[in-house]
């Protein structure tokens, strides 16, 4: 499971065997998960964040959408 980054708590990461779906990006912190599709950027699924928690984790990946689009391409070789 490759890490784009880390923020606080928080890690951003995809599976190696998501290849096949669309570009995306998942985030968890402790058993709390949520992933958005990164183009367009919506989110898929989100589980047990709070509503505040989840706003703040939606302006980081708004804030570091390049760096996520970038780390998922060098990974897969797109």
């Amino acid at each position: 499971m490759p890490t784009a980054f880390r923020s606080g708590p928080y890690r951003f990461f995809f599976y190696s065997s998501d290849r096949n779906e669309p570009i995306h990006i998942h985030i968890e912190r402790d058993d709390n998960t949520a992933k958005f599709w990164l183009q367009p950027l919506q989110l898929q699924e989100a589980g047990g964040f709070k509503a505040s928690e989840f706003r703040h984790i939606e302006r980081l990946v708004r804030r570091h959408h390049d760096t996520l689009i970038r780390s998922w391409n060098e990974f897969f070789g797109n």
